[in-house]
């Protein structure tokens, strides 16, 4: 076999995989002049943020949906580096409408600009049925134990059910009764605590690809880093301590590596490295409706709206369809019935009329994982093989301990992580 040879008199960076967290550190590391390979297995980059042309509906589509807030720092520090920022299309204020299916009541969150919370003096700014001393248990989801579940906070209702259950379930994908607290806690920190700045939603106009991936390739293209699609990295070897091949390609003296592959995978090019092994899926839903119409104005201007006492869990309004998408999904993977109760769900919290369209089901089996206290408890640090004697290697991804679920922003986070892990100084 024949073995090719990364030699040059300056380091390489070599990067296995091309998702959010392996754009980040390849981008981080592309900026900063130094020289990288980027390696993805499939012929796509972006992981579970890509966008594909669907041939059954006509149309172009996400894998899923993802709703960024004002307060992902990271995530749009991505954009803006990338040039996208302008890619993205929300009500620029914070703008939350739900609706509650099981009394047919509507009402939209719409916290303050300011950190002081004077917002929730406001009846009509709060979820409906609240009152504004509810909202000193955000103090307990802040001040959470490690070893807490979301339910073991007891949180008052209906605050709970109306708004802290959909937001844990959708930014942990994990119920309540095995979601971590700590890891909730840390959602809360950085956006509804921060004030109504830091939770501005917003989500691509376009597709994930059009706003995360394409325009990172074609940076890091322009900044001379070398992108491998259709390139898996199915072994690795380690001899005195460094890696020192990747598959078929021996690495220089110099050569550093960083592994952005889904855990599992890392798992089995690591033998012995403990990573997160329970996982939940997402099921997304993108029904054909190119004149989508609602009676819901707020679902209009937001361009989303959270559904309570449904199968859907949240419903975005997107070109050409309309998009659901269903979090800690492994109850709903067989059941025949799904795609009927969120059409009824859509019909019922958005006005839209006419019988069910053509639809796309897309199931992400392990799509995260297990945001648990246990498994949460199985996240290694980014420089975890370099405290195991490994010295040219680091991890990154969002199943990495960056603080927060599996995330955008943890995922775009790691990537930076694991770079100042590896560079000298």
């Amino acid at each position: 076999m024949r073995v090719s040879h990364s030699i040059c008199s300056s380091p390489m960076f070599h990067i296995v995989g091309g998702g959010l967290a392996g754009l980040s550190a390849a981008l981080d590391l592309a900026e900063g002049g130094q020289r990288v390979t980027l390696y993805e297995s499939s012929r796509q980059a972006g992981g579970r943020c890509r966008s594909y042309f669907d041939k059954e509906l006509g149309c172009r589509i996400d894998n899923g949906n993802h709703l960024l807030l004002s307060g992902n720092r990271a995530a749009h520090g991505f954009l803006q580096r990338i040039g996208a920022s302008d890619s993205l299309s929300g009500p620029g204020k914070p703008l939350f409408p739900f609706a509650d299916l099981t009394d047919g009541s509507f009402w939209s969150v719409q916290p303050g600009l300011g950190r002081l919370p004077l917002w929730l003096l406001k009846r009509q700014a709060r979820v409906a049925g609240t009152k504004a001393r509810d909202y000193l248990s955000l103090l307990r989801i802040l001040r959470a134990k490690k070893e807490a579940t979301v339910q073991d906070l007891a949180l008052p209702e209906p605050l709970f059910r109306r708004l802290l259950e959909p937001l844990a379930v959708s930014a942990l994908n994990t119920r309540p009764h095995e979601a971590s607290a700590s890891l909730f806690g840390a959602i809360i920190h950085e956006t509804l605590a921060e004030g109504g700045s830091a939770c501005i939603p917003a989500i691509p106009r376009e597709g994930m690809s059009e706003s995360f991936v394409d325009p990172a390739l074609s940076r890091l293209s322009a900044l001379g880093a070398e992108i491998r699609l259709g390139h898996r990295i199915a072994s690795l070897t380690i001899e005195n301590g460094r890696v020192a091949t990747l598959g078929d390609i021996r690495l220089g003296p110099a050569d550093k590596v960083i592994l952005a592959v889904p855990a599992w995978v890392a798992a089995d090019l690591l033998p012995g490295l403990t990573v997160p092994d329970q996982h939940e899926a997402i099921i997304n839903l993108h029904f054909r409706t190119p004149h989508a119409s609602s009676t819901h104005p707020d679902f209009i201007q937001a361009g989303f709206i959270g559904v309570v006492g449904g199968t859907a869990e949240w419903i975005f309004r997107r070109p050409e369809v309309l998009s659901v998408t269903i979090s800690a999904a492994n109850h709903l993977l067989d059941d025949p019935d799904v795609p009927e109760r969120v059409w009824d769900d859509i019909r019922r919290a958005t006005g839209q009329q006419g019988q069910m369209p053509k639809l796309r089901i897309v199931r992400e089996k392990r799509a995260t994982f297990l945001a648990s206290p246990a498994q949460n408890a199985r996240r290694p640090q980014a420089d975890f093989m370099l405290q195991c004697g490994i010295t040219n290697l680091a991890l990154a991804g969002d199943w990495t301990a960056t603080g927060l679920p599996a995330t955008i922003e943890g995922a775009i986070r790691s990537g930076s992580i694991a770079v100042k892990m590896l560079l000298p100084g």
